[in-house]
């Protein structure tokens, strides 16, 4: 079976994390990317550089590319770029619109080139508003967005990114993916290309599109407010408070380790109390806060209970019973010892790649899967390991 984007050529001048995600999803489909960078390289080769031009955070969001070398700065530079982009049926970059113009990566100028090419863009804040066109990495989208503040812990003196994770940067990425293919249908079908724009900061607010909901009279509409020490207390102090009143979706300590139970709904509830033989008035509500300080005392009592009960067996044993009960339930896995799970290893997930001046890297593999299968990764290019053969190509 050919893969479902074979003979899509992308032309990808995006650097860091969102756009080459995007790149990366769509080599996996089976495009051909071509990652166009600067004499320097993308700027990620050289975040955690663990060989020369080679950095950590580089290899898994490039594998599977082919590098040109071009400097845009200058005029040969951007008459090499403008007859690759006449080739490509995607265009993805992250530059702002003075730049892209400048680099003769706008839309009017890559239509004008390609009329079918789907123009991929990664923005900030958007192309409208105070700051369009404004540069910012994940943190200051994430600050923006009130994302940096979802989460806290007691003595938190400044907000800091859960797990270290660039959320916005991977979600507008994978949301750009999703927009590129729907615009290349479209295309295909009526010869005309379009332009998709992800903002950064729509993406951290999109992973928050559950809890960004306001009834009437909830919101604060007086302005945004900066937030400050008493905003990660009160947080740090929420969730604390939630762990304490609510043993249905938490994870707790076990003699050997920590057991993850997730009892979304009444039955899995009930079930999950009835292994100890207890009962909670709140069993169809856990989420909420009682009034009666009475209640809320009984229910923090209810989850030392069975704090204590589980920290008295080995967690395989709670998996077990748990299993047996109907109850969702799971190990809590150091994330270096991930890729050893039978579970992991068993649906493909592993890949292993010999990363040129690096050796043998093991990394996630393709993880979208058409028609059953996917092909194994391949390494990240070598910077400008392509220039020639493809001004050659373009000759």
């Amino acid at each position: 079976m050919s893969s479902p984007l074979a003979g899509v050529r992308v032309v990808e001048y995006a650097q860091y994390v969102a756009g080459p995600l995007c790149g990366v999803l769509l080599a996996d489909l089976g495009a051909e990317v071509i990652k166009v960078e600067p004499p320097a390289g993308d700027g990620y080769r050289q975040v955690m550089p663990v060989a020369p031009d080679v950095g950590r955070y580089f290899v898994p969001l490039n594998r599977g590319k082919r590098s040109v070398v071009l400097d845009l700065k200058t005029d040969g530079g951007r008459r090499a770029s403008a007859r690759l982009l006449a080739t490509a049926d995607v265009v993805l970059h992250n530059y702002p619109p003075e730049r892209a113009r400048a680099f003769g990566l706008d839309w009017e100028t890559v239509h004008a080139r390609a009329p079918a090419a789907v123009v991929g863009l990664v923005s900030s804040f958007g192309g409208t508003g105070p700051l369009a066109g404004a540069p910012a990495y994940d943190l200051i989208a994430q600050a923006h967005s009130g994302l940096l503040t979802a989460h806290a812990s007691a003595g938190d003196r400044v907000p800091v990114r859960a797990g270290g994770i660039p959320i916005a940067d991977l979600t507008a990425g994978l949301l750009l993916a999703s927009g590129v293919l729907a615009a290349l249908v479209r295309a295909r079908a009526s010869g005309e290309g379009d332009i998709v724009e992800v903002s950064l900061l729509a993406a951290a607010m999109a992973v928050q599109l559950q809890d960004l909901v306001w009834l009437d009279g909830e919101a604060d509409d007086s302005g945004p407010r900066v937030a400050d020490r008493s905003h990660l207390e009160a947080r740090a102090s929420e969730i604390a408070g939630g762990v304490a009143m609510n043993p249905y979706y938490r994870c707790f300590e076990a003699p050997d380790g920590f057991v993850a139970v997730a009892c979304l709904n009444v039955v899995q509830r009930r079930a999950f109390l009835a292994l100890y033989g207890l009962e909670d008035a709140t069993v169809e509500a856990p989420d909420l806060v009682p009034d009666d300080p009475e209640v809320l005392a009984a229910k923090e009592a209810l989850t030392a209970e069975i704090e204590r009960r589980i920290a008295g067996r080995p967690a395989a044993e709670w998996l077990r019973r748990f299993g047996a009960a109907g109850v969702p339930c799971g190990l809590v896995h150091a994330r270096e010892s991930v890729y050893a799970d039978p579970q992991v290893a068993s649906t493909g997930l592993v890949g292993e790649i010999v990363q040129p001046g690096l050796g043998a890297v093991r990394l996630l593999a393709p993880f979208v899967r058409v028609g059953g299968e996917a092909a194994p990764p391949a390494p990240a290019p070598v910077l400008g390991a392509d220039t020639e053969a493809m001004l050659e190509e373009l000759a």
